[in-house]
């Protein structure tokens, strides 16, 4: 009918700003969990849909959805990670994917830090010490140090770049490990992961998710870290063998690990949730209201600029704009 909203699926918890920000423009059908997509209730929308909001976990946006949804032109993807979307499916369809990077780097390289200093230090552990009464009885135990410690970044992009700059002013000499060596930095490049875990104290994951990094941090890795090594993830949880870190963390194949994401969040292995020696946050990379408020915003300004016949504001590289 003349004059009626474009319908577009939200998936994913309700976030105010996008679910209000597209209401405005869009017919919203908003369902919190991608499983709920099913084929009744394709075979009743499918169709009608041009434009997706994935705003989070759980789920994904796989090939078949997709194709249940035969108009659908663009999807804008809460967060810088968008291995919950099929992007090379979306690009052979002619659909464009936006995700929102940029808006969270520095949150998400403060709380890089934060679990770095956490975990090389244990001020998780030494707060409980001081919180169960223990203090009285002697000082907490002496801990490992930041200092004197290389940092190999596994992942060279915006985010682990914002994390090297509060490296190289904490005095921390860092090295990375990427595909490619990237001309604009200076730091120490290494082709082989391996040889790299080898040479370093700390090894600081910040790469993209998907089948291409899964299971990169594996044993043979975690084994060349040695057994004073550090393993931050900052990742995704796909991209650390987690059973060869359970395995690691047991043997003392390496020291300790800090984690902001895990395999089958947020469920959490038992095993590490019985490790006091690790520290562990709950994916806290970007979770503070202003950052997330931008990444709502961004969701919606992608979709806006998308329905004014605009360019988007943040394509990803599997789908660059044609139009």
């Amino acid at each position: 009918m003349a004059g009626e909203k474009a319908a577009v699926l939200v998936l994913g918890p309700p976030k105010k700003i996008i679910v209000e920000g597209l209401a405005e423009d869009f017919h919203v059908h908003h369902i919190f969990n991608p499983k709920d997509v099913d084929d009744a209730w394709l075979t009743k929308h499918g169709a009608s849909i041009v434009a997706a909001a994935h705003a989070g976990p759980p789920g994904a946006v796989n090939a078949a959805m997709m194709d249940r949804m035969p108009n659908l032109k663009f999807i804008s993807s809460f967060g810088v990670g968008y291995d919950h979307i099929d992007a090379k499916h979306a690009a052979t369809r002619g659909v464009t994917v936006t995700n929102t990077p940029d808006v969270l780097n520095e949150e998400v390289a403060d709380t890089a830090l934060g679990l770095l200093l956490s975990t090389v230090r244990e001020f998780p552990q030494s707060e409980r010490f001081l919180r169960a009464g223990k203090w009285p009885g002697g000082d907490y135990r002496l801990t490992a140090s930041l200092r004197n410690r290389t940092v190999g970044m596994v992942g060279l992009g915006r985010i682990g770049k914002a994390i090297t700059r509060r490296l190289d002013a904490m005095n921390v000499p860092v090295v990375y490990h990427t595909r490619t060596k990237q001309p604009d930095v200076a730091y120490r490049h290494y082709a082989n992961l391996v040889e790299m875990a080898k040479d370093v104290d700390v090894l600081l994951v910040i790469t993209p998710g998907g089948a291409a990094t899964k299971n990169l941090i594996n044993a043979e890795v975690l084994k060349a870290l040695g057994p004073d090594g550090i393993l931050i993830n900052m990742a995704r949880g796909t991209v650390v063998d987690e059973a060869a870190l359970l395995d690691a963390l047991k043997n003392g194949t390496i020291l300790t690990a800090g984690l902001d994401v895990f395999m089958n969040e947020p469920e959490v292995h038992p095993d590490l949730i019985a490790n006091e020696n690790i520290v562990m946050f709950p994916h806290l990379g970007s979770s503070t209201k202003p950052t997330r408020a931008a990444m709502e915003q961004l969701v919606v300004d992608n979709l806006r600029a998308w329905k004014s016949g605009k360019a988007p504001l943040t394509p990803v590289p599997e789908t660059p704009w044609k139009g």
